[in-house]
């Protein structure tokens, strides 16, 4: 990986600014306002990123020269440390199919907020969701809140991996929906992550849910 970084040729304005070293970490990154199209900025920036595979599906389709069979793999990737990437590849071969998932996963890679949203324990550390999130893919509902220090992940295998990926150590969840759709409920915990970082607080509430420094809104 290493050796493809170095003989990597940026196309993009942002891949230039983290090739000559004037962007040097991936918070710069998201403060840059560009955005993200070349999944080798992540590998500069991230060199020890996590990739877990979600799903491996085998997906059909008619074609005038007859059946298609393709392999769909949903990938996900994070820094366990506030940064989480949700994608999915397909092709002929499930090898390719997930080198693609991990590409698409770290071009949607995302910042998120974390804190200590429980009344039960206010430790202010950054170990759980700050406050109670949903979010919803197809017919899967996930909804995320805090939960006191201790109390592990409390959800569904899929969205374990998620939210391991993503740092969050300690939550509360609850999923709706045809939950055993693997690709939805992933979406759906990564959609619920994504709204840790959209909704405005006030600096008032940062300190009170025990925030780490993050983009908010």
């Amino acid at each position: 990986m290493a050796e493809e970084t170095e003989e990597w040729e940026p196309r993009t304005r942002l891949g230039r600014l983290v090739k000559s070293g004037e962007i040097t970490d991936i918070r710069g990154v998201f403060d840059s306002g560009l955005p993200l199209m070349e999944a080798e900025i992540v590998d500069t920036l991230m060199p020890d990123i996590t990739e877990e595979v979600i799903d491996i599906e085998l997906v059909q389709r008619m074609h005038k020269s007859g059946r298609r069979v393709r392999f769909r793999a949903t990938v996900a990737v994070g820094n366990k440390d506030g940064y989480i990437g949700l994608g999915k590849g397909v092709a002929k071969e499930v090898g390719p199919a997930i080198r693609k998932g991990i590409k698409d996963a770290k071009l949607n890679l995302v910042e998120i907020s974390r804190g200590c949203g429980s009344w039960e324990c206010g430790c202010g550390t950054p170990h759980s969701v700050p406050f109670e999130v949903i979010g919803v893919a197809g017919s899967v509902r996930v909804k995320l809140m805090p939960a006191p220090k201790g109390i592990g992940l409390a959800a569904g295998d899929i969205s374990k991996k998620i939210l391991y990926l993503a740092g969050i150590r300690d939550v509360w969840s609850q999923s709706f929906g045809k939950t055993k759709t693997t690709i939805n409920t992933a979406r759906a915990t990564f959609n619920a992550l994504k709204q840790t970082s959209i909704v405005k607080i006030t600096d008032k509430q940062k300190e009170t849910l025990g925030l780490v420094e993050g983009r908010i809104g």
